[in-house]
Order: structure tokens, then C-alpha cells, then sequence
């Protein structure tokens, strides 16, 4: 891994990353919103009566906490549900690995990546395949890329060739630019940003890995020049005026996957009826977040320490979709602000999929022989999703295609699903292996 070198991450990351830094070798658009889900609960027929999730101190783990803080779960016959938080997704995995019945977790707020890397068996400790389902999107959208206040002359923007080639030169160093988990969102969205302006990743970077609550405090030390990560903590780095954003990811790629709510597909086989309920409950909470009526309410469940520990000035101003990019720019109603619901938010289209495990085998992550579409079926349950929609009685909110069809990215560049191999054969700049 040319960019994750173990000085680089000693630099940055806690010592609960390491363990990521050695991978294979080192639909419908209307509103959809409802403050008060109509389905009744799946009551006492399931096989356990709850499960152990983790999730991340971000804004777009809300769907499991509020599942959790308005009894949701408890609704669905799963009352014993727990949901933890974890300190990295490097800890979410090892968890996941784990499982509740060794101490670890049995499904998480995830990024999207993981479920189908932990399958292939590429970044789990033991090197051996841990079979994930995805059984939901969580979000779309709601990330930024961040730059240091030292870069406020280059202007950094989405689209800006010169000012990132400056920012090198300015700096008379290399860029140090943070992601969250190698093979993540995160790390995909940096390096498409970087490369489609120029910049190898691999070459003219120094990429690092952090978990996200600690991006700001490294930016406040100048451990890093750029990060990528998601909400609060890029509106943090504004409000501390430390910095400022570059971009929001959905200027990358509007209305973009994020995370996803995972599971070990050893638990969901032997407990069908449970996971079942765990998504109804799930898809309950994202339309709750999704309504504006509950937005104040939710940020202040989400701003206690057990959960995000930020303040509602942190997470408000870009759910709501008021951003402030530090820089004298300043949107009162992005497009790019985060969906729960809304834009079929929650339904995991296998295209989407599809991307992540292209863009894995881009930079090295999968082999470059990878069979995409066996990969994705063997990880997304789709399947399951519209199973628990229909029970919820959102059966008007299913997708008719698995597939959300091409996607366009801030660049032109066009992925098709249906000729991936084209897509990434016209990539200009990639690390295969």
C-alpha cells in the first residue's frame, strides 16, 4: 500500500487503526417524509429479542440511534437491541469479526465499502472471508472535504486543477490529506477528487488514516493539510475557524451512497425474523430523521456524549441544509445536504454497489480480477430491503430497478453499471493490482 506506510499512520491514526493499514499486502424523487411510521410492530415471533450494533460519532449513524431512542426496535419485538459506539472503523471491523457471542458486534453503521471488502476477505485480521449482508443504505450524501485556513489563498473547490497543484508549492511539501479507513467512502471520494484534478494519490499525496472525531483536533495540530470526512465534524472545523470546506461529496457526485446498516450474514440466516425487524424498525427511524418537524429533536439526542458529542451548532446548520463553507461562501439550501429517505435514500441499489467494488480494484484494494457482480449479490440484500418496506407498508417507495442506472460525476466521467470494465478502463490515473 503505497500511501498507508506505517510512519505515516503513527503520524495521525490511533493505534485501534493499525490494523487497517495492511490490506492485501502491508428512483422515486418525491418527498417521502412521516413523523409517524404506520406499520405495527412484528411483535413477539422473532428468534432472539435483540442484537448488539456499533456505530461511528456521525451524523449519519442517526437511523440506529433513533431506532434505539424512540423505540423503534422495542416496537419490532426487538427490545434488547443495543446500539455502541465504536472509536474507529478499524474497532467496527475487528467487532464485526468478533460478533456479539465473542464480545464484538453483530451489524453497524457502516461505511459502504466495508461489508463487501470484510466478504472478500481483505480486510478482516484473520485474512479470512467474514460474510456481511448490507441490508440498507443509510444515507446519501452529508460529507465534505476540508482544507487547513493555511490554504485559504488557493481557494480550494471541486473543480480546481490549479489551486490543489499550488497548494503543494505553497505548502513546499507534499500534501497530508486524512481519510477515515482505507478502501472507505472516504478514501474513494479523496482519491477521485485528487485524481480527477490532477494529482496521483498514490505519488502526490500522503494519505492517512484517522478516525473521524479526531480529524479536527489533528487539523488544529497541522497534522494534515486536507481530510475527507463526514458530519459534524467538517462544520466543527468552520465554527473553530480552523479551516474551511473545499467541497461538499455531493458536488463529486450528487446524491451519492454513504453509509449502509451491515450485519454478519451469519446472523441474519439463522435470525430472519429478527433482521427483518431490525430493518423495519431501521427504515422507520430514517423516515423519522427525514422529516423536518423532527429535526431539532434529533440533533439534540444526537449532540449527548453517548452518542456524537457535538454541540447542535455543529450538526444542525447542514442537515438542515445551511452551509458555511468558511471560506465567504455560503448556501441556505444545498442539494448536497444529507437524505435519510428522501430520493430512495435508504434502498441499496446494487449499481451503487457495483462502484464501490470498481473503484476498490481501482486502487488496489481488490484484485484486479475481482468478479464484481458475484461480490455485490453475495453482499446486498435488496431483497430484504423490500421485504421490510412492504411490511411497513412503504411498498410505494420501492425502486423498480435494483439498479439507479448511470451515474455522472463532477468530471463528466460517466459510470455505467451495466459496463463497468469500461468505466474503469478509462480511468486516466489507478494503482491496480
Amino acid at each position: 500500500m503505497t500511501s498507508f506506510t506505517r510512519r505515516k499512520f503513527l503520524l495521525t491514526a490511533a493505534s485501534t487503526t493499525a490494523g487497517a493499514l495492511w490490506l492485501s499486502a502491508c428512483g422515486s424523487n418525491k418527498s417521502t417524509t412521516s413523523s409517524a411510521p404506520a406499520a405495527s410492530g412484528t411483535g413477539s415471533d422473532t428468534e432472539v429479542k435483540g442484537a448488539t450494533l456499533g456505530f461511528i460519532a456521525l451524523t449519519d449513524s442517526a437511523p440506529l440511534i433513533i431506532a434505539k431512542e424512540k423505540g423503534l426496535f422495542a416496537k419490532h419485538g426487538m427490545p434488547d437491541t443495543k446500539v455502541v459506539k465504536q472509536t474507529s472503523w478499524a474497532v467496527t471491523r475487528d467487532n464485526l469479526e468478533l460478533g456479539s457471542e465473542r464480545g464484538g458486534i453483530d451489524g453497524a453503521h457502516i461505511l459502504s465499502p466495508m461489508p463487501l471488502l470484510l466478504t472478500a476477505g481483505t480486510i478482516s485480521k484473520s485474512k479470512q472471508p467474514v460474510p456481511m449482508y448490507t441490508l440498507a443504505r443509510l444515507n446519501l450524501q452529508g460529507q465534505a472535504f476540508s482544507a487547513s485556513k493555511d490554504l485559504l489563498d488557493e481557494k480550494l473547490t471541486i473543480d480546481n486543477r490549479e489551486g490543489l497543484a499550488n497548494a503543494s508549492k505553497s505548502l513546499g511539501r507534499t500534501l497530508k490529506a486524512a481519510v477515515t479507513f482505507p478502501g472507505g467512502n472516504h478514501d474513494l471520494w479523496m482519491r477521485y477528487w485528487l485524481s480527477a484534478n490532477g494529482l496521483d494519490p498514490n505519488k502526490d499525496a500522503d494519505l492517512v488514516v484517522v478516525p473521524p472525531p479526531q480529524m479536527v483536533a489533528n487539523m488544529q495540530t497541522g497534522t494534515m493539510d486536507l481530510f475527507c470526512v463526514g458530519e459534524p465534524w467538517n462544520q466543527r472545523l468552520v465554527n473553530k475557524k480552523l479551516g474551511y470546506t473545499a467541497a461538499q461529496t455531493g458536488e463529486l457526485w450528487n446524491k451519492h451512497p454513504e453509509k449502509a446498516f451491515s450485519m454478519r450474514a451469519d446472523w441474519v440466516d439463522k435470525n430472519p425474523k429478527a433482521a427483518k425487524a431490525l430493518l423495519m424498525a431501521v427504515q422507520e427511524a430514517q423516515i423519522w430523521c427525514q422529516d423536518p418537524a423532527n429535526l431539532d429533536e434529533m440533533c439534540e439526542i444526537l449532540s449527548q456524549d453517548k452518542y456524537i458529542k457535538a454541540a447542535v451548532a455543529d450538526l444542525k446548520p447542514r442537515l438542515s441544509g445551511v452551509v458555511d463553507y468558511g471560506d465567504g461562501r455560503k448556501v441556505t439550501d444545498s442539494p448536497h445536504r444529507m437524505l435519510f429517505w428522501d430520493s430512495n435514500a435508504s434502498f441499496p441499489f446494487k449499481s451503487h454497489d457495483q462502484w464501490f467494488v470498481v473503484e476498490d480494484m481501482r486502487w488496489g484494494y481488490l484484485p484486479a480480477n475481482t468478479d464484481i457482480d458475484a461480490l455485490v449479490n453475495k453482499v446486498n440484500r435488496a431483497d430484504l430491503w423490500k421485504e421490510a418496506a412492504k411490511a411497513i407498508g412503504r411498498s410505494q417507495d420501492i425502486p423498480a430497478s435494483d439498479s439507479r442506472g448511470k451515474e455522472t460525476f463532477f468530471d463528466g466521467v460517466v459510470f455505467d453499471p451495466a459496463n463497468p470494465k469500461a468505466y474503469l478502463d478509462g480511468l486516466k490515473i489507478k494503482a491496480m493490482r
